[in-house]
């Protein structure tokens, strides 16, 4: 899990069938410092969060396809939590 700022929304007319009905989020993943942490990430997310918000993500892929309620799909990050 990493903390990251939501920095826009992507939008794909073609999607894997285990991402449709997902928003799409720009994540830049943020140092202990608060400072950008290599280059932003695509992450699924089901808690409304928009751009400048801060965010809780994770690559646990297990825990993706459980939400995704699939054992095949792309996705590999995905919004646990919102910050305040």
């Amino acid at each position: 899990m990493q903390i990251g700022k939501v920095v826009g929304h992507a939008t794909a007319t073609v999607k894997h069938p285990s991402m449709q009905g997902w928003k799409l989020l720009i994540v830049q993943m943020l140092s202990v410092e608060g400072k950008p942490d290599g280059e932003p990430i695509l992450a699924i997310d089901h808690l409304g969060a928009g751009t400048g918000s801060l965010v809780i993500a994770s690559n646990d892929g297990a825990a993706v396809r459980e939400l995704l309620k699939t054992k095949n799909t792309p996705v590999r990050w995905m919004v646990l939590g919102l910050c305040q």
